[in-house]
């Protein structure tokens, strides 16, 4: 194992407060006139390749959403696209399969049990009925 880097350069990126004091220092009086102004050409050089990039895409968007426009599509078409590969990729998880199986197994259960409940009922009706039914023919029958 080796020992850690010691000295002026670190094997570790800057964090934190690190970065802060970085940012706080004035290097400006280590830097040569020549050096100081070869710098000041380098950002405006940045500043102005940033512009142009900004303006190439912000073209490039433009240019894009007419694209879209023209096959038609529109920001409900892409919701549209967006969900339904979502719940595409979510049904072809293995959660999904497996939750959708135990509910399946659940409400096919479920369903047995309201049948044989609402059977069950049906039974008791059609007894009361014929209890009535044969209650209330019976005195007839005695009397006469």
């Amino acid at each position: 194992m080796e020992a850690p880097a010691q000295g002026l350069l670190e094997a570790e990126p800057l964090r934190g407060r690190d970065e802060d004091a970085v940012a706080s220092a004035d290097f400006s009086s280590m830097l040569s006139d020549e050096e100081r102004e070869e710098l000041k050409a380098e950002l405006v050089q940045l500043e102005d390749e940033i512009t142009t990039l900004r303006q190439v895409l912000s073209a490039k968007e433009r240019h894009l959403i007419e694209i879209k426009q023209k096959l038609g599509m529109n920001l409900m078409n892409e919701i549209k696209q967006n969900f339904s590969k979502s719940w595409h990729d979510m049904q072809t998880t293995t959660a999904y399969k497996k939750t959708h199986e135990t509910l399946s197994h659940a409400g096919q259960k479920a369903t047995a049990a309201f049948s044989n409940v609402g059977t069950a009922i049906s039974k008791k009706f059609g007894d009361m009925s014929y209890s009535i039914r044969h209650s209330i023919s019976m005195p007839a029958m005695r009397r006469k």
